[in-house]
This record gives C-alpha cells, sequence and structure tokens, in this order.
C-alpha cells in the first residue's frame, strides 16, 4: 500500500530540492523492512530507496541511522548508502537515500568484506560507547561511555536488556541470578583490546552487495566496542562465507578463545529477540548461561 497522498507529496517536493527536473514518482512497496514500510522511487532516470515509519513511536530513529552512516563512510573503508533526506511530516519520520542495485556475492566479495570489516574495526576512540543513544533494530540503545569493556558490556548491554525481559515475566527469578555468575566470568573471556567502531547489528539482513561485488553496509546501530560482537552477530543466523573470517584473521588476527566471546557477545543480540519476539530465543541464552554456571 502507498503512502498517503499528503505524504507522497512531502516526498515529491524534498525530492523537487535534490533533482530538480525530478518527474512525477512511482512508489513500489518492497521487502527488506521489519519495522518500517519501504519503497522504491522511481522518477525519471532516478531511483531512491525510501523508508517510512512513525515518528512518536520510534523517535529520531531516523535521524539516529543517518548519524550511524555518516560514521562508518567517513571512515572511507566501507560503503555505505548515501542519504539524500530526512524529514519528518505529520506523524510520520521519512528517510531518503541512495538505492543500492544488488550485484553477484563472489568469493572476492566475501574476501573484500572480511579485509574490510578488520580495517574498520582498527578505527578506535579513548571509550566504549558513542556520545548519544542510538537503536538496535527498534529497542533503544544507550551507549554511555566505559573505560573499560566489560563495564559497558555488563552494565549497558546486558543488565538493562535482562531487566527489560524479567519485568515482561521473560525470565525467571533464577536466570538474572545466572547473568551474574556470568558477569564475574568476562573478565576472563575478554583479553584487553582497544575499542573498535561497529556496525553494531550485523546479521545477514543488514549488508547487501551492490553491482561491483563491493559490501555495503546498511541499518546500524553504531558505537565502539568489542569487535566479537560484529564477528559474533555474523553467526546468529546462518554466519557468512568461510572467504569472509579467514580474510579477516588474516588482516585481524582473532584470540585463540574467539569462540566462546562470540557465544557470549551473541547474549545481547538474544536478548532483544526474546524481549521483541518471545520465548522461543530463550534456550540459546539458556545454553550459554549454563556453560559459565
Amino acid at each position: 500500500m502507498n503512502p498517503p497522498p499528503a505524504l507522497q507529496t512531502a516526498i515529491q517536493q524534498k525530492l523537487s530540492a535534490h533533482f530538480p527536473a525530478s518527474q512525477k514518482i512511482n512508489f513500489l512497496s518492497v521487502g527488506g523492512g521489519s519495522i518500517n514500510d519501504t519503497y522504491r522511487l522511481s522518477f525519471g532516470d532516478q531511483t531512491v530507496f525510501c523508508k517510512i515509519n512513525s515518528a512518536t513511536k520510534f523517535p529520531q530513529l531516523f535521524e539516529k541511522e543517518k548519524t550511524g552512516l555518516a560514521l562508518l563512510g567517513e571512515q572511507g573503508i566501507m560503503k555505505v548508502p548515501s542519504v539524500v533526506d530526512f524529514f519528518e511530516f505529520e506523524d510520520k519520520q521519512v528517510l531518503l537515500m541512495e538505492w543500492v542495485p544488488e550485484g553477484e556475492r563472489t568469493e572476492n566479495f566475501w574476501k573484500l568484506f572480511g579485509e574490510q570489516l578488520a580495517a574498520l574495526h582498527q578505527q578506535s576512540a579513548s571509550y566504549f560507547g558513542l556520545k548519544e543513544a542510538n537503536y538496535m533494530g527498534s529497542v533503544p540503545q544507550m551507549n554511555h561511555q566505559h573505560q573499560s569493556w566489560v563495564s559497558f558490556f555488563r552494565e549497558v548491554r546486558l543488565q538493562p536488556m535482562v531487566h527489560l525481559c524479567a519485568n515482561k515475566g521473560l525470565l525467571s527469578t533464577s536466570h538474572p541470578q545466572a547473568f551474574e555468575k556470568l558477569y564475574k566470568q568476562l573478565a576472563n573471556v575478554f583479553e584487553e583490546e582497544k575499542p573498535s567502531l561497529l556496525h553494531g547489528d550485523l546479521w545477514s539482513g543488514n549488508f547487501m552487495c551492490d553491482q561491483n561485488s563491493k559490501p555495503v553496509l546498511i541499518d546500524p546501530a553504531v558505537y565502539y566496542g568489542h569487535r566479537s560482537i560484529d564477528l559474533a552477530m555474523t553467526r546468529l543466523f546462518g554466519g557468512f562465507r568461510k572467504p569472509f573470517y579467514d580474510a579477516y584473521h588474516y588482516h585481524f588476527p582473532l584470540p585463540s578463545n574467539y569462540e566462546e566471546q562470540w557465544q557470549v557477545c551473541n547474549l545481547y543480540p538474544l536478548l532483544i529477540h526474546l524481549y521483541l519476539f518471545g520465548s522461543s530465543y530463550l534456550s540459546q541464552i539458556e545454553r550459554t548461561l549454563k556453560a559459565f554456571a
């Protein structure tokens, strides 16, 4: 279903400012938006990607996405879609972006992806976190800065989500106790590393392959954290191709206990999925907690 006529007109006016000779827009609903309404906008020989959501239910969602894309893009390492415009109209927020035609995911694509992610992770800061909050999917994500990854991961990532899930009745009284046992072992799981610039939500639905078979990052949840956060997410829903991991390891060697780190890091997105989608994700959380009991 297309946007309401008044919103279509507002989008037309915005695009006319960027593409002076723009013609009447054709709206085509496309997939890929779990919480957003998403469209391919065609006018003349131009194509733009459009995302629409509630401005009140998820305040500043697209503004934070725009900021995250800019932070990733300004590193000059990995491609991100350029933002054409962002605006609010009545109770809606709209993000207009470059349309990225899909290319072939060759072996060289996966190698380049691993190499570029390794380079991105070597971009650092003096703290773990970010100067502002953003979103992980539809869940607000706080990014209070810490000097220690262990304290940041415990206090800013795990504890808030455990609290939210417990309040929703998705965790029993024994689960927070199991997390407390895990917290005591975090310093043994994670070696000291500089903060890495993270995509933050790097599962298979949040990257693309352009027509030149180059990786393109989309839908970020950026902050400076432990690089295992991104790498763990690549495995959470099926995993990436082997050349990706081989290239990453060549350019930024993984620690010997990386599998353990990834298992622990995935507790954060699993808690978010538990909170959003219910108890089907609880067994994966319990397996990790049991391993550290």
